[in-house]
């Protein structure tokens, strides 16, 4: 990153600075993502892990090629892809949002009459990295469990699920939990014994679950085929968002930072931060959509082709 703009390479003339805008001409943070980016990396050198070297390089050189209307698209750079790496969480966010928009499209295009479902999964706070690791682990099996039971089941065509880290400013304690989109059949809402009460599904992820404790489960019915529907909007946004944000570990304090980054390199390693199931797997298929959390973080979207227009700093 040369100072605070981005460099355009383009080997048929001499590098220029540029701001990085999107089709409605907002600029896009790379300076600011970047910044985080080696804030972040610093942390793991003090930790002495390994990839701390590889994590600083992220996005260091922005490659754009010119399209034929005058735009520029991102053509090449090289990407960390760490879990907690603020420069690809962004990229990962706006490419989860982009392909979960496009595969709700395809499935209410198939099953119009279909309802949706926001519903917010959580647990008891875990304590330090181990207990997170052990804590996402019991989770995923768990929801496992949840949508193969009889009532669930029978009405779900298919869901996208993001799971969710955030920190508790109180006692560092570290709440795990989970965003799901359900997609079910509209005799969910029509037939009698067919619809799962707030306090069932508590009941439910408590069975899954296998605790002691009411455990939290809040579900929400919302409308995706009404146009200009902010419900399904915001229920994406909340899919897609960050796995964890970076001012829960960049909050300036050296030493409480240093033991949040450690806790959550090894609670999320490995784990598998969003997944799609049933029809809304099918589609993202069907669409050749890639790996969001672990593929490309170039063309995040559409817009890409587009996006990009120079304007040069003098």
């Amino acid at each position: 990153m040369q100072d605070n703009h981005t460099k355009y390479i383009d080997e048929n003339q001499d590098n220029e600075t540029l701001k990085d805008l999107t089709k409605s001409g907002k600029q896009r943070p790379w300076r600011e993502k970047k910044i985080d980016n080696v804030s972040y990396a610093d942390i793991l050198g003090i930790l002495k892990i390994k990839k701390a070297y590889n994590v600083k390089q992220c996005g260091n050189v922005l490659e754009f090629k010119p399209t034929d209307e005058g735009f520029l698209k991102l053509h090449k750079t090289w990407f960390c892809k760490s879990k907690l790496c603020p420069v690809c969480n962004w990229r990962r966010a706006m490419k989860n949002s982009y392909q979960a928009q496009r595969v709700i499209e395809e499935v209410v295009k198939e099953k119009p009459k279909a309802r949706w479902l926001f519903l917010t999964l959580s647990t008891r706070n875990a304590i330090d990295g181990e207990h997170l690791e052990q804590s996402l682990k019991h989770m995923s099996k768990a929801f496992n469990k949840l949508k193969m039971y009889t009532k669930v089941k029978k009405n779900l065509v298919g869901f996208l699920r993001s799971t969710e880290v955030t920190v508790n400013e109180n006692d560092g304690s570290y709440n795990q939990h989970m965003h799901v989109l359900l997609c079910v059949e509209s005799s969910y809402f029509k037939k009698q014994g067919q619809y799962i009460k707030q306090s069932e599904w508590v009941d439910l992820w408590q069975k899954a679950l296998q605790v002691n404790y009411r455990p939290v489960a809040n579900i929400k019915a919302i409308k995706p085929n009404q146009k200009g529907d902010k419900d399904i909007q915001a229920a994406i946004k909340e899919t897609s968002k960050y796995s964890v944000k970076s001012s829960d570990y960049l909050t300036g304090d050296s030493e409480k930072d240093s033991e949040i980054v450690s806790d959550l390199e090894q609670g999320l390693y490995r784990k598998r931060m969003l997944s799609y199931g049933g029809l809304l797997k099918q589609k993202h298929k069907i669409l050749n959509l890639d790996d969001a959390e672990d593929g490309n973080l170039i063309n995040t979207s559409d817009e890409d082709r587009f996006c990009c227009k120079v304007e040069f700093i003098v």
